[in-house]
């Protein structure tokens, strides 16, 4: 599974952002979410990249230098990644001018990462589970609260997303025990995964996960 993983999660994103510290940070994000990023800083630098190599994504910000230029060149490209465009404006409608028809989606700064992620998944059409402010990555098995990510192992990870799933309905240890391990393992086992679990996703945040004395578990 390890190799196939490394073929679905090295798709490439090209970031083209001006702002140094919004850059870095966004392509820390994108790197950690299993993504190969190549940050520019300008339109003509993007362009450089885009002539030299395949890129599965752009991700723009539209205050970069000389972006008239890159709306010029990039019809022009033989293979043409969708665009994310990260702007000021509230309606797509505004961003025609400067990158033409094809721009696929947007977000409004100041943006928050996880909404960025999020729809870098759909142009990637990558799977991802989401209740409130808890998201699953099913790709590179990931999970956040909101903009933190947690340290889920993977018997954390198969019972989080069981709980995901099924958000709102009560969970008998037994079926949760069975989701993780394929097995009843027991109450003592369960009470102890579900813990640390806690401890992970409720650590900073309201109460996600909650029990229902006598009958088990659910997420709400």
């Amino acid at each position: 599974m390890g190799g196939m993983l490394v073929d679905v999660v090295k798709q490439s994103v090209l970031l083209s952002v001006p702002d140094s510290d919004l850059r870095e940070s966004v392509a820390v994000r994108l790197t950690a979410a299993g993504y190969q990023v190549t940050p520019v800083a300008t339109g003509a630098d993007a362009m450089v990249e885009l002539r030299a190599r395949h890129y599965d994504l752009i991700v723009v910000d539209v205050e970069i230098p000389d972006i008239y230029d890159l709306a010029r060149q990039r019809p022009v490209l033989a293979d043409r990644p969708p665009v994310i465009c990260m702007t000021t404006c509230e309606a797509l409608d505004t961003l025609v001018p400067e990158l033409g028809h094809d721009v696929e989606d947007y977000v409004t700064k100041p943006c928050r990462i996880p909404e960025l992620l999020a729809r870098v998944r759909v142009q990637l059409r990558q799977p991802v589970l989401e209740y409130r402010d808890l998201t699953l990555d099913e790709v590179v098995f990931q999970a956040w609260r909101g903009e933190r990510q947690l340290d889920v192992t993977p018997a954390e990870y198969r019972m989080l997303r069981h709980l995901l799933v099924n958000a709102g309905r009560v969970l008998s240890k037994e079926q949760l025990s069975r989701s993780v391990w394929g097995e009843s393992r027991g109450d003592n086992a369960i009470e102890r995964l579900m813990s640390r679990l806690r401890q992970k996703v409720d650590a900073a945040g309201p109460a996600l996960i909650h029990t229902k004395r006598g009958f088990g578990y659910h997420l709400g």
